[in-house]
């Protein structure tokens, strides 16, 4: 939100999901955390885009852990909506986002708009219109999941992406390889979207983890947050047929350099070293299983 507001990237809905900080920021989100949000939004629309663009959008986004995520209204602003549009989280997380777009109409509008057939579903857990379904599920728990977005009509014969931006890796290595193994065998055309955290096991790594373990969150999954080659081999080895990995560096390095330049001037970059340290702790991985040959 803070990032968005300060020009990084545009985004005008983030504003009725997310209230804005009374301070400036806070001390810890310094310039380098901001620029990785931004290597981040743009890494993985850019993925999101390529995979609509190639299946002509004929196809359905999972978005797994979607917490507070604005994709399907920037994405029903650029004509870009897939057949079917899937939100995950907890119940919880599910119930405060529903009451958000029952009560602000910027949300609830374009949900109406997109909608055709039957009535709308909503009720405290889960929303359900023909464009777009907000699903209250644990992950952890894939035939609890599948019965719940089949109930939302998922159709496991199209095109499907999945995205999981930092939800792999608070869960254990078993699960998180259910939850792969899961998706990879459910549909014939797939690909997956990882974002999180890599080469965690150097010492910027471990002080990461302890700077959250003292915030009482447990990074349950970590271990297979070893290295580029970790990340690329867990989606392998649970039934991807490719898959690649490229930390955040890598991803900036390869982002359009008028806009970079644009997001540099936006404020000081007080410390380069600790920026390019947070960067490379970070990845995007992306796997395919493509049954015919997309």
């Amino acid at each position: 939100r803070f990032a968005v507001s300060v020009g990084y990237w545009k985004d005008p809905y983030i504003q009725y999901f997310v209230r804005q900080a009374k301070e400036r920021k806070a001390p810890e989100i310094n310039r380098g955390k901001l620029t990785c949000y931004y290597a981040r939004v743009h890494g993985v629309s850019y993925l999101i885009k390529a995979f609509l663009k190639k299946t002509e959008c004929n196809c359905q986004i999972v978005n797994l852990g979607a917490g507070m995520d604005t994709l399907f209204w920037r994405l029903k602003d650029e004509n870009l909506l897939p057949r079917k549009y899937f939100e995950v989280d907890f119940p919880m997380i599910v119930a405060r986002k529903i009451h958000n777009i029952k009560s602000k109409p910027p949300l609830s509008k374009p949900i109406m708009e997109s909608h055709s057939g039957d009535s709308l579903l909503i009720d405290s857990h889960s929303l359900d219109s023909s464009r777009y379904s907000l699903v209250g599920a644990d992950l952890r728990f894939s035939s609890d999941l599948e019965e719940k977005l089949k109930k939302h009509n998922l159709d496991i014969q199209l095109p499907t992406l999945l995205v999981a931006e930092c939800v792999l890796v608070y869960m254990t290595p078993q699960q998180s390889s259910n939850l792969l193994k899961w998706a990879a065998n459910t549909f014939p055309v797939a690909m997956f979207i990882n974002y999180e955290q890599v080469n965690m096991t150097d010492r910027f790594g471990q002080i990461m983890i302890e700077n959250l373990q003292r915030r009482q969150c447990n990074l349950a999954g970590v271990e297979v947050c070893r290295s580029l080659d970790s990340q690329r081999e867990r989606l392998l080895l649970n039934g991807w047929e490719a898959a690649r990995a490229i930390d955040m560096m890598k991803v900036y390095s390869f982002l359009p350099q008028a806009d970079v330049k644009r997001i540099e001037g936006l404020e000081f970059l007080d410390e380069k070293e600790l920026f390019e340290q947070l960067m490379q702790h970070y990845c995007i991985c992306w796997a395919s299983k493509d049954g015919s040959n997309l």
